[in-house]
């Protein structure tokens, strides 16, 4: 271990026993270089963040310009900024109508905290709605609304009068009533390794939200911003949400959220009380810069045919292992389903050593999984199905 690693576990917050303890130098593009010269062909993306891989020229220059101009000046909501402007613009002009107000905040876990608290203040009613299998957080209130109870029980007592449904099941929608503010899913499951619920049931819940008046919000956290294919996971489904919560890719590397709803909704939050809700990070110009040239990237320079049929390719030929039990994949989000962890493990260690990034799920222990930039070249694909193959056979 070298001093840097030893500093790293015996000075900053871990999140696990087990962290990759890869010593960054640099990135760009779809990789990774470490400060011994290894580069690492990333196949994760910061975990569906980096969707237009490591310093986009177009992000990099965003963030200069906004650099020389101005950087925090206000807690978000008192000025006008350009780049505030420019990104909610942005946003608007990919957006169903009914979107039409954006609340930009620091993370996609304070987007899910902002769009529970809505969903209370424009029904005035108090419980909320989940599905199992789901990950929306964990911070307090994301978590009371996410489904695994492992990750939960050591922070309880969490938010009160929660419901967490059957996924992907029309006999649960009943239970969604008069008495409920907000219902809130996952448009397709990230955590639960890959779920995405059929046309059929994603349109009965519009319908049965739509029907007792309580406001169904999507997450598309980690499957939005092109991630499934896309530029919104929704739009697979024909399904509009009340509310939309944003994060991860939004920012092209930048810590960033957002709560996307009617602004009449929105507008809610300036009174009883005044500031409902406040931020004040949220909505930084530099972040904003950066954003607003992310959804110029994926609107202008994303083939998205080639992509499905690079991803579908891969997919296939990944699939055809042995040694893969099972796979499901919506876009650029990949699922593989091992025997047990301990081969995902293997798996996983085998192509960090080979100089690829793979990773696990938090509540889907035998599957690896891939988000990787959605503009790989084809060699690229290419060089992390080779090492992804090999790491199989050795299992």
């Amino acid at each position: 271990m070298t001093n840097e690693q030893a500093f790293f576990k015996a000075h900053l917050g871990q999140t696990s026993p087990f962290p990759f303890l890869i010593e960054v130098d640099r990135a760009a593009g779809a990789y990774i270089y470490d400060k011994q010269g290894k580069a690492y062909l990333d196949m994760i993306a910061g975990v569906a963040v980096n969707n237009i891989g490591h310093r986009h020229p177009k992000v990099v220059a965003a963030l200069q310009q906004q650099l020389e101009k101005h950087l925090h000046v206000m807690v978000y909501g008192e000025f006008i900024q350009d780049a505030q402007q420019a990104l909610v613009k942005a946003l608007l002009n990919v957006l169903p109508a009914k979107l039409d107000g954006v609340y930009v905040v620091n993370s996609g876990t304070e987007s899910i905290e902002a769009a529970l608290k809505l969903a209370k203040r424009v029904t005035g009613r108090t419980e909320l709605v989940s599905f199992k299998g789901s990950y929306h957080g964990s911070t307090h209130g994301a978590m009371s609304v996410s489904a695994n109870e492992v990750k939960k029980i050591a922070f309880r007592p969490l938010l009160p009068d929660v419901r967490i449904l059957a996924h992907n099941e029309l006999s649960v929608l009943d239970q969604i009533t008069q008495k409920t503010a907000g219902v809130i899913i996952e448009t397709v499951q990230g955590d639960a390794g890959v779920r995405k619920p059929s046309l059929e049931f994603l349109q009965a819940l519009r319908d049965r939200c739509t029907e007792v008046g309580a406001l169904l919000i999507f997450d598309e956290i980690q499957c939005g911003m092109g991630r499934t294919g896309r530029l919104f996971a929704f739009e697979h489904f024909g399904v509009v949400p009340d509310i939309l919560t944003l994060g991860k890719a939004l920012g092209g590397g930048m810590p960033i959220g957002a709560l996307v709803a009617a602004q009449e909704h929105l507008n809610l939050f300036t009174h009883e009380p005044m500031l409902g809700h406040i931020t004040t990070f949220g909505g930084h110009p530099m972040v904003c810069a950066a954003a607003a040239a992310t959804i110029d990237v994926l609107t202008t320079e994303i083939n998205w045919e080639q992509l499905e049929a690079k991803a579908a390719s891969f997919s296939a030929q990944i699939t055809k292992h042995p040694k893969v039990l099972t796979h499901r994949r919506v876009g650029a989000m990949f699922a593989f389903d091992l025997q047990d962890a301990t081969e995902v493990e293997k798996v996983v260690q085998y192509c960090l050593d080979k100089g690829l990034i793979t990773f696990w799920f938090l509540s889907h222990p035998y599957s690896f999984r891939l988000s990787p930039p959605l503009n790989l070249s084809q060699t690229e694909w290419d060089q992390a199905q080779a090492i992804i193959l090999a790491a199989l056979d050795q299992l």
